[in-house]
């Protein structure tokens, strides 16, 4: 981003607004006009924002009850549960499963 030097405005890249016709980078201000005489390229990387686990991460699922269902993934007998309000209070809670086999972990809630 580019700022004018005379009233601190973000500068515009407007093609054809230069004498000659050339690209400028144009305040809307005032009448400040910077011809562009050479291609640039500026690239920023931005750092992707860190996403908090909805169901709380494994310290959330550490003391919590199992139940006899049957897990679509490995097919093991016995998951963890959890209730979560998702929606607003009138609607019922969300159900979350875990499954209780160590090298499986499959999450998945009730339809």
């Amino acid at each position: 981003m580019h700022f004018c030097p005379s009233c601190s405005n973000l500068l515009l890249v407007e093609t054809g607004a230069g004498q000659n016709g050339e690209t400028c980078l144009v305040c809307q201000t005032c009448p400040y006009m910077y011809p562009i005489t050479k291609a640039f390229i500026s690239r920023t990387i931005l750092k992707r924002k860190e996403v908090d686990d909805v169901l709380g991460g494994n310290e959330a699922w550490k003391n919590v009850d199992t139940v006899e269902t049957l897990c679509e993934k490995c097919g093991h007998e016995r998951a963890y549960f959890m209730q979560i309000q998702l929606r607003s209070a009138d609607e019922p809670m969300t159900l979350f499963y875990r499954c209780c086999n160590s090298s499986c972990n499959h999450n998945w809630k009730e339809n």
